[in-house]
């Protein structure tokens, strides 16, 4: 037998092998949910990220082995000099006292941090107790599944993609490592560490003409190698990151539900040549990865401010046209979400994108600033830990990522909307005769102009609607955020419905131009707060002239405010005044949503209350609560074809258990988590239904005053029907960092 036909033999046996070690545990699914990075949750709709279960001998995808390696000239690497052009990004030591704080720290750094996109923070302390030890003992029974990474290059048309495949096996931290050591050291013929700048090029050489067809990596992983013993120095501190999400000026400690690896860490254990693709962080959080033990990692991150000019690089030079889902700037940014793009950052510096990089190991983190793509690989067995977190300064690029989410008509895991209202409340509470430091004063600001610049939207929005008779009469709501059914973008302060169903329209869209089934009278519904709402928006303008100047400069060439001026053309002649009153009249049709909200998880009962009552104290520990993947409920009137739905983001399958003082009904929480199967390789995991309780409805001409109904009311049930058990179930799918 030849040695080609060897080779051939052994692949093909391997491949046999691989397929059964994971028959039957790859779900098909129409949605993927991915991570990437100690990033947050994506919804990749088109990308070629579907996970395959049913690989056979030769398997392929669109006719093309998923694992063989061929030239893609767009990408040609046999002069590897272009490595040592990428700059290193800055690294900074901080002492013990500075290492106090970590929010502090970074809104300290930032200013130079922020301009390389990523930086490098050594810590002055050390873990006493290792991360094995703590996930071998500590951790008793912890086991974790890793995916196959192909380790090629692709095309990147319709044609040729990358996929990251489940390897079905379960590991124990030992056990990985041994497997992972073993591999390194069959190579290398030792186990000792190499010099860094020659496992880059062996990375780069590797994708393109390496022998080594795929390498396993266990990402998003649950769990976090922080020790609880209480003599672990870092483990006490507050960069521990088990309690990073709610330390007193992170913007998701308001947040009543956890999200994992959004406001609870990950872990991602890899080996030689595990990557993480090139990808930004959901809502263009901050992120920040803590090194374990083991081998180190090199990273490649990109500026935030550079990030138009990578997707247009991506777009232009990357991908081929037929891969990308639609046109424009958001092209290739909905592709990237998938996750999986991996290509050399030669092709970014041949068009003055500019590239950093960092090594980072044990000991050490690495954060990634608002909209910094990044990407990178593992020099050998290593375990690394992150997760998200937001300042005050967030708030505007989290809008910009809001928006372009909604383009895309892709559901959101934070309510932006929900989130900022709630923390510029909390301002407006404060007491003004505190003494604040420059940067708590900067980051006041941020929130102030972001704040200001909602309410006058919403105000306007409404006035031109009200006074175009858009709508046939107004409802106050009480429940949390809910989603926009055209658009999927998060709707709190108020949105458009109709009478009978929930055909729920945020004020960025023309109700009159939406045929509905149920006739043509739409309500428009405001929180039952929004008077006070605009009092502190209106008081944040007349305290500082700072604010109201800023927001003017945004409010220029805005496509929100542009967009009503386009929608009601017959209403520019009219004098408008901001915050100005507005009448308030509930019709028999408007009623006022108030049910007892009930915490569900990443985005509310409508999303519903996902962020925790302005009135208490904003730095107090957050009830958790965590589910799994994105439920979606639909409640149409009969013969409806209502797109509303009710929303549950749900990221990985373990339940948290509700850390709360108040008993909760058991019609008021999320039920255990249920495993069902479905057609071929079974649905995905999913919970019991939350029940809901509707509101009441008010009698006709109730007027509003200060915020408050006066009047008599005659209270009745809400005709809304009851929620339809009909669910589209979308199953967590990790992808890489």
């Amino acid at each position: 037998m030849s040695r080609e036909a060897k080779l051939e033999f052994l692949k093909r046996k391997k491949l046999q092998r691989f397929n059964r070690e994971s028959a039957g545990d790859f779900p098909f699914v129409n949605h993927v949910m991915g991570r990437g990075g100690g990033d947050a949750l994506i919804e990749p709709a088109s990308c070629g990220v579907r996970v395959h279960g049913n690989l056979q001998v030769g398997a392929s995808l669109n006719g093309k082995d998923v694992f063989f390696k061929h030239r893609v000239q767009k990408f040609e690497t046999s002069d590897l000099d272009w490595i040592d052009r990428i700059p290193e990004c800055p690294v900074y030591y901080p002492n013990k006292e500075e290492f106090q704080d970590p929010l502090v720290y970074l809104h300290k750094i930032a200013p130079e941090a922020s301009k390389y996109g990523i930086c490098k923070i050594v810590s002055p302390i050390t873990a006493s107790v290792p991360a094995g030890v703590v996930l071998m003992n500590e951790k008793a029974g912890f086991k974790f599944t890793t995916r196959v990474q192909p380790l090629r290059l692709a095309e990147w048309d319709m044609e040729d993609k990358v996929t990251f495949f489940m390897s079905g096996r379960n590991y124990t931290f030992r056990d990985f490592e041994k497997m992972a050591n073993k591999v390194f050291a069959r190579r290398y013929y030792s186990a000792g560490c190499l010099p860094p700048a020659y496992l880059e090029k062996e990375f780069w050489h590797e994708l393109v003409r390496g022998k080594t067809e795929s390498v396993e990596y266990a990402c998003d992983v649950d769990g976090s190698a922080f020790s609880s013993s209480s003599n672990d120095d870092l483990a006490k501190s507050k960069w521990n990151m088990k309690g990073f999400s709610r330390l007193p000026k992170s913007i998701l400690r308001l947040l009543e539900t956890t999200i994992p690896g959004v406001t609870e860490p990950m872990l991602y254990i890899g080996m030689l040549f595990s990557m993480f693709a090139w990808h930004v962080e959901d809502h263009y959080l901050y992120s920040i990865n803590y090194h374990h033990c083991g081998a180190a990692k090199t990273w490649y991150g990109i500026p935030g401010h550079s990030a138009v000019d990578f997707e247009k690089v991506v777009r232009e030079h990357v991908y081929n046209g037929d891969i990308l889902t639609t046109d424009g700037e958001d092209g290739a940014f909905d592709v990237l979400l998938g996750k999986t793009t991996i290509f050399p950052p030669k092709i970014l510096l041949e068009h003055d994108v500019p590239v950093y990089k960092a090594v980072q190991k044990p000991g050490e983190f690495v954060i990634t600033f608002p909209r910094a793509y990044h990407a990178g690989f593992s020099h050998g067995f290593n375990c690394g830990e992150a997760v998200n977190f937001a300042t005050a300064d967030w708030f505007h690029m989290g809008l910009i990522a809001s928006r372009r989410y909604s383009l895309l008509k892709r559901v959101p895991i934070l309510p932006h909307e929900e989130l900022l209202c709630k923390e510029a409340m909390l301002l407006y509470r404060l007491d003004d005769a505190v003494a604040y430091s420059l940067e708590d004063l900067k980051s006041r600001k941020s929130v102030k102009v972001s704040f200001v610049k909602l309410m006058r939207f919403h105000h306007r929005a409404r006035w031109a609607f009200m006074k175009s008779k858009t709508c046939s009469g107004t409802s106050l709501v009480t429940h949390g955020t809910i989603i926009c059914s055209i658009c999927k973008c998060d709707c709190y302060v108020a949105y458009v419905n109709c009478t009978c169903c929930w055909h729920v329209m945020c004020l960025r869209h023309d109700p009159r131009s939406i045929e509905l089934p149920c006739g043509s009278r739409r309500i428009l519904c405001v929180r039952e707060d929004v008077l006070e709402k605009e009092e502190a928006a209106k008081k944040f303008e007349e305290e500082d002239d700072a604010v109201l100047h800023e927001f003017q400069q945004l409010q220029k060439g805005d496509d929100d405010f542009s967009f009503l001026s386009k929608l009601f053309p017959e209403l520019e002649d009219s004098a408008y005044i901001p915050y100005c009153d507005l009448s308030l009249e509930l019709t028999e049709e408007a009623e006022v949503l108030k049910g007892e909200t009930v915490s569900t998880s990443g985005v509310s009962k409508e999303f519903l209350s996902s962020t925790r009552n302005a009135h208490e104290h904003a730095n107090s520990y957050m009830p958790n609560h965590l589910s799994d993947g994105v439920d979606i409920l639909k409640e149409p009137c009969s013969n409806d074809e209502s797109d509303s739905e009710v929303f549950r983001v749900k990221r990985r399958s373990k339940v948290v258990q509700k850390r709360s003082n108040t008993p909760v009904s058991s019609n008021e929480h999320q039920q255990s988590l249920k495993k069902h199967r479905g057609r071929n390789h079974g649905e995905a995991q999913r919970y019991a239904e939350c029940s809901t309780t509707r509101g009441v409805a008010m009698k006709k001409n109730n007027k509003v005053t200060n915020g408050r109904l006066r009047g008599k009311h005659v209270v009745k049930m809400s005709n809304h029907r009851p929620i339809q058990q009909n669910r589209l179930e979308v199953r967590g799918r990790p992808s890489f960092s």
